[in-house]
């Protein structure tokens, strides 16, 4: 009977376990190449909306409630992911610029510097990925006026599942890219 039990316990705990959770990262999108950036451009650390700073993906915000399923994580904490995909998207679309983040080790001197709050970036009611930001660009190192400009885009999935839903996110990311880039070329 003892060895019954004491067989039994693992398999009674082994059963509990939670399954490993499964991680998922943003992917640079190319775009629309064009010459005439500034130099270097310093991309500052992303203002993100509180309900988005967490180590699990948001897949929807609707009807006043979120949808946060626990087994669907971001490989990295969100802001730096989307500030390190967003700069990779920058770089592709400015050729002869280089965009650095300023969590990254770099610390050189920026000719421009690039600063994002991300209010919302989760699908919609519709079961579209919803981009809402404010970007401010400012140019020359006395650091004059910023050009500011609202952002809201809206990206379809491919599908129904959590690839579907990350690969519309990067797709936004890079979207995104494509409006800040102008402002880095003027």
């Amino acid at each position: 009977m003892r060895r019954r039990l004491f067989l039994g316990v693992p398999l009674a705990l082994a059963s509990c376990a939670s399954p490993e959770p499964n991680y998922y990262t943003l992917q640079a999108r190319p775009g629309p190449p064009a010459a005439g950036g500034v130099r270097l451009v310093e991309l500052r650390r992303i203002g993100l909306a509180g309900y988005l700073d967490r180590p699990e993906i948001v897949r929807n915000n609707a009807d006043y409630r979120l949808r946060i399923p626990g087994g669907e994580r971001w490989g990295e904490p969100l802001g730096d992911l989307v500030a390190r995909v967003l700069a990779e998207d920058l770089n592709l679309r400015l050729p002869g610029s280089s965009v650095f983040t300023s969590a990254g080790a770099i610390s050189a001197t920026a000719d421009a510097t690039v600063e994002l709050d991300l209010q919302r970036f989760d699908m919609d009611a519709s079961g579209q990925v919803l981009l809402v930001a404010q970007v401010a660009v400012t140019r020359g190192r006395g650091r004059g006026a910023a050009e500011t400009r609202a952002v809201r885009l809206t990206v379809t999935p491919g599908g129904a599942g959590t690839t579907a839903l990350v690969a519309a996110m990067s797709e936004a990311l890079g979207q995104l890219a494509d409006q800040i880039a102008p402002l880095l070329r003027a």
